[in-house]
């Protein structure tokens, strides 16, 4: 099945105090992309000079998620811009989820990004804006552009990132930007992405990182409501690492940056190959060995279906099903990847081994075996009668 897309670990930073600063009204932006789509964000600007902030929206929301902190940011010297991306909020064109797989996938990886430099120069044009000093934050699917856009502009200098993932490149940027500071949060009442955003925080090598774990409070913009705090940890964390000392936080003992060798060589192509044999070995001298996570190598399969990879989808999912023979749902992501590849005999094969698992499966949840059976089901009944 596709995934979607610590007691606090920031008590040692204290807050900075919030109050009503004269900073200058909200302003609407109107902006034409390079096809001409309008696209529409509001500026936050700061009452005195100081670096800028781009903020990027979840994909169950829009520009308006980010009314309480920007201007938090803008009192505390920070000048900020939202933007929607196109088919959000009051931007033109269509949305990604609407547009057909390819397409969408084509807006998100390859247009939206353009979008974002677009509204990135009206920021850097502003008077007071510090050009040479510039942060960005995301949640959801604004994780990776909020990733992306840090690595096509290297005077990006501090990023908070919230309940969302990245893809390879992303990951690899990361990888080798130990100078780039990340506060990260997500809660674990948020299905796989707590062990996701982890994972690549993790693979940071900033000993500055922090990650804020909570037990509940939904996705993204959904900690704020239960943990207002929140709002006042992403303003400390750019006021820390923009104003004070730009590109730099306090090393913080929590942070132990990891780099799992079996995931990176997942990344890597003929990772499943390689991996398969990391597996073998382990598995000779423990039956039960596991040299990576389930989740994980399945974000990573799906990422190659999305991109039209299917014979490298196909051989990371049968990896998972080796790994992991007992879970239903790495049968349910290798059918997937069988119907996209048009083998129908095999993806009706690994549908019905969902079906057949799910009759004594007890590590998941009643939603998440609901889900599976759901899944399983509508590819039978879509398949069976092309193969009679």
């Amino acid at each position: 099945m596709q995934p979607r897309f610590l007691p606090p670990a920031l008590a040692v930073i204290s807050l900075i105090a919030w109050a009503p600063a004269q900073s200058p009204a909200p302003r609407a932006v109107d902006l034409t992309a390079a096809d001409r789509t309008k696209l529409k964000a509001t500026y936050f600007a700061s009452a005195k000079p100081g670096p800028g902030v781009m903020l990027f929206h979840q994909c169950n929301r829009d520009r308006k998620m980010w009314d309480e902190l920007a201007p938090r940011l803008a009192a505390s010297g920070l000048n900020v811009l939202t933007l929607d991306f196109r088919g959000y909020g009051d931007s033109g064109g269509t949305a990604a989820y609407k547009l057909p797989p390819e397409q969408g996938q084509h807006t998100v990886v390859d247009v939206w990004p353009r979008d974002v430099d677009i509204a990135y120069e009206y920021l850097r044009s502003q008077p007071g804006v510090n050009k040479a000093v510039m942060g960005a934050g995301g949640a959801s699917c604004g994780v990776n552009q909020s990733i992306l856009f840090a690595e096509r502009h290297p005077e990006v200098q501090s990023l908070v990132l919230l309940s969302g993932d990245t893809d390879r490149v992303g990951r690899r940027f990361l990888r080798n930007s130990p100078q780039l500071p990340i506060f990260a949060c997500a809660a674990d009442d948020d299905g796989n992405t707590l062990q996701v955003l982890q994972w690549i925080v993790e693979g940071s090598r900033n000993r500055g990182n922090r990650f804020q774990h909570y037990q509940a409070g939904g996705h993204g913009i959904e900690m704020f409501a239960p943990h207002p705090e929140l709002t006042g940890l992403i303003v400390n964390w750019f006021d820390t690492t923009l104003r004070k000392t730009p590109g730099r936080a306090p090393v913080n003992p929590d942070h132990a940056p990891h780099r799992n060798d079996a995931l990176e060589t997942l990344d890597e192509p003929g990772g499943a190959a390689k991996l398969a044999d990391v597996l073998a070995r382990a598995r000779r001298s423990d039956p039960n060995a596991t040299p990576f996570s389930e989740t994980l190598a399945n974000l990573i399969g799906y990422e190659h279906l999305q991109e039209g990879d299917t014979k490298g989808a196909i051989e990371i999912f049968k990896l998972n099903a080796k790994a992991f023979p007992n879970s239903p749902n790495v049968y349910d992501s290798l059918s997937d990847a069988y119907l996209a590849d048009a083998q129908s005999a095999l993806a009706i094969q690994n549908a019905e081994k969902v079906l057949q698992l799910l009759e004594s499966d007890s590590g998941d949840t009643a939603e998440r075996r609901k889900l599976l059976r759901e899944s399983a089901e509508q590819k039978l009944k879509q398949l069976r009668p092309v193969a009679h």
